[in-house]
């Protein structure tokens, strides 16, 4: 993927929904995170994270992030593909 920035309401939408919505494929299963299939690196910012799947260690390194039902705290977030 090459570089894209998307605008969006983080309180409105997932990450996986903004992404679809703006043409952007994502591998998604679940979309509740439970199951990890999403899971994204976090390359910078900080996510809102709402899954099952992480431990709070794993949440708290904010280096990946389940994009079918989490979202950004900060007001950007660059994740890598």
């Amino acid at each position: 993927m090459t570089d894209r920035q998307l605008g969006w309401r983080a309180v409105l939408a997932s990450i996986a929904e903004v992404l679809t919505a703006n043409g952007v494929e994502v591998e998604l299963s679940c979309e509740q995170g439970i199951c990890g299939a999403c899971l994204t690196p976090v390359l910078a910012g900080e996510p809102d994270h709402r899954d099952e799947v992480q431990t709070d260690e794993e949440r708290a390194a904010n280096n990946q992030i389940t994009i079918c039902c989490s979202r950004a705290r900060s007001p950007e977030l660059v994740l890598g593909f």
